[in-house]
């Protein structure tokens, strides 16, 4: 893939994003280190965004790279964030592996056409990695495909998130695959206990990733295929929030997804109810991103744990905004 021209790079604070088209979603992206004390030496995280036009950016050698594809479906689009393993070895190139194979994926028009590619996609990349030094690398995998004549598709695989947001309330919209919720599944854990594991602590471990393959199925060993969490194995209050599915989004909302280094702090839950405020304004989502960033780096460096922090912010028009460039279906 050919670097972005030193002009089309982003500077500092500029989303990843700028330059790309989504009709009347207003989109925006970023990825960092960490901040101040909190930095990492390596960014393992990944973001990959494809517009209705076919023109492409992901991350590569830990910088932005565009591309166009041209065999791309005009009026379709996809966004996705990814966050490798560190602990395992290798995140970076599993996270820049899986960016590349989405590029090369095309455009699906059902959840199952989705999942078929992306389960072929993440096989392939198992072997691809096999008998390799170390132990078996991994990535988060949350993603949308935003269709041009109906409702999103949302595929799900690790402990990255996608938020809904609204000026009353925040709202997670995927089930981190952890051993909380492998624990919630076989009934071992109730509701509250769940949420308090989950969006209550930091318990940076998880139960499934992209490539690694997944520890539901038996907790003593390590399963080559992915999981997938849905009505018929999640506890009834969580059921409703199954890993791929399509997905209706709410005029006037904003959605967010982000790598767990977004809220990896001392209060996740205290921090995370502060978003609906730090996203009601802004003139747009590049400066609504930059601003959430801005009150990341502003809390006392023993609040947030050292990790990545990469984020995609799509805001859908109010009813009252919508027009004819708007994707139909959302």
């Amino acid at each position: 893939m050919p670097i972005l021209p030193s002009a089309s790079c982003p500077r500092p604070g500029q989303s990843i994003a700028a330059g790309l088209s989504f009709g009347a979603l207003d989109v925006a992206a970023l990825s960092r280190l960490g901040a101040g004390p909190r930095l990492r030496e390596e960014n393992q995280d990944n973001l990959v965004l494809i517009d209705t036009q076919g023109e492409a950016v992901c991350l590569q050698d830990q910088a932005p790279r565009r591309q166009h594809l041209p065999n791309w479906r005009p009026g379709h689009a996809r966004l996705a964030v990814l966050d490798g393993m560190g602990g395992h070895g290798h995140g970076r190139e599993a996270a820049e592996a899986v960016a590349a194979g989405l590029l090369a994926l095309p455009p699906c028009d059902s959840p199952g056409e989705l999942a078929r590619r992306l389960d072929a996609l993440h096989a392939e990349l198992q072997r691809h990695f096999a008998g390799g030094a170390g132990p078996r690398p991994g990535t988060t995998l949350t993603l949308l495909e935003l269709r041009a004549d109906a409702p999103p598709l949302l595929y799900h695989v690790g402990d990255s998130r996608l938020y809904e947001i609204t000026r009353e309330r925040v709202a997670p919209l995927t089930v981190d695959h952890v051993p909380a919720t492998s624990f919630a599944m076989g009934g071992l854990l109730g509701e509250a206990e769940w949420w308090q594991q989950v969006h209550g602590e930091h318990r940076p471990q998880v139960s499934q990733a992209f490539i690694l393959g997944n520890a539901f199925t038996s907790a003593m060993q390590l399963n080559d295929p992915l999981f997938e969490l849905s009505p018929l194995n999640l506890p009834s209050w969580l059921c409703h929030l199954p890993d791929r599915r399509a997905l209706e989004l709410r005029p006037g909302a904003s959605y967010l997804l982000a790598t767990d280094g977004l809220w990896s702090c001392s209060d996740p839950y205290g921090w995370v109810t502060q978003w609906p405020r730090l996203l009601s304004g802004g003139p747009d989502a590049a400066a609504i991103l930059n601003g959430l960033l801005d009150a990341y780096e502003a809390h006392p460096a023993v609040f947030f744990f050292p990790d990545n922090v990469s984020a995609i912010l799509l805001r859908v028009p109010a009813a009252n905004e919508r027009d004819e460039t708007a994707l139909p279906g959302v």
